[in-house]
């Protein structure tokens, strides 16, 4: 009992922050960006951790950082605890900016475009007063952020097992590329090889996205480079009105341009893309969830379903 007392009254939060962000990140240095703190100063901190714990908590080189078995122990721990400080200090904030409830939700820029018209219209009918923020961004950034209290549910990509520990994911639909143009585009009409598209500029995801990771698949199982003048972009409406205005081809994830082909602004090449398909799902923690994500959780479910079935 007395090592429990002195060890409460000498280690802090920022301990346990650090701690707990290097242990999600596996890495120093990107715990160190994402808390905004020099790689030097997340050092210190852990180092004052073991020494008051007594014992070593991570293995730390130059590949990253992998716990011992005491640092597994406490990481569970110390992962609630500050949890339980950030949704504390989110409450705070939201008595502040107002008494309505509200919602955080990370998503996919692919799969806001799809889902979340109809999801938001129909969350607005069941809860009026819920403040909904909605933010958009890669699967990495919105995994890190649901595993550090930041969003309260995500619609995103499974990862790998260790990025997914502590947190569910429900398969909503799978999607392959597909490549599309605008109508009256030299390659509408007839079935179309890869390199035919590659004579065009290509619109594709950034580096480090599932979409662009596929796309890079694809071209070098052709034999084939990105063309000059591609553009990268992970914005959906930036991504449509170039390719409707241009000769541009667009390597999209197949079900965003749905709307547009649907209303004759855009049109779908007969381009092969087997091998490319990816499951999009919801993910929010296994430990539990608020009313109001599971109605969120429900809504993308049924809207997923009216996407796979289109």
């Amino acid at each position: 009992m007395q090592i429990e007392a002195r060890l409460s009254a000498r280690i802090r939060l920022r301990h346990l922050s650090c701690f707990v962000a290097v242990m999600q990140e596996r890495h120093v240095g990107r715990a160190a960006a994402r808390l905004h703190l020099s790689q030097p100063a997340v050092t210190k901190t852990l180092n004052e951790l073991e020494l008051l714990a007594g014992t070593k908590l991570l293995d730390r080189g130059r590949h990253g950082a992998v716990p011992t078995a005491a640092g597994e122990r406490f990481f569970d721990h110390a992962e609630r605890v500050v949890q339980a400080f950030d949704s504390a200090v989110a409450g705070l904030a939201g008595a502040r900016d107002s008494e309505h409830p509200s919602v955080r939700i990370g998503s996919l820029p692919s799969a806001a475009s799809v889902l979340f018209p109809d999801v938001l219209a129909a969350l607005h009918n069941r809860h009026p007063d819920l403040r909904v923020r909605l933010r958009t961004g890669t699967n990495t950034e919105f995994l890190a952020a649901l595993r550090a209290g930041e969003v309260d549910v995500m619609v995103g990509r499974m990862s790998d097992p260790e990025t997914m520990q502590g947190l569910s994911f429900e398969l909503l639909y799978a999607e392959a590329l597909a490549f599309i143009v605008r109508p009256g585009h030299p390659l509408t009409g007839a079935r179309v090889a890869l390199a035919e598209a590659c004579e065009y500029p290509l619109v594709i995801s950034p580096p480090g996205t599932v979409p662009r990771h596929h796309t890079d698949v694809l071209l070098r199982r052709h034999g084939l480079d990105l063309p000059a003048g591609t553009v990268e972009t992970l914005d959906v409406m930036v991504s449509a009105t170039y390719t409707h205005s241009s000769d541009a081809v667009w390597a999209a994830p197949e079900r965003v341009p749905d709307r547009d082909i649907a209303e004759g602004r855009l049109r779908r090449l007969p381009v092969d893309t087997v091998g490319t398909a990816e499951p999009i799902g919801v993910i929010r923690p296994a430990a539990g969830s608020s009313v109001i994500v599971d109605d969120i959780a429900a809504l993308l479910r049924r809207a997923g379903h009216r996407t796979a079935t289109m």
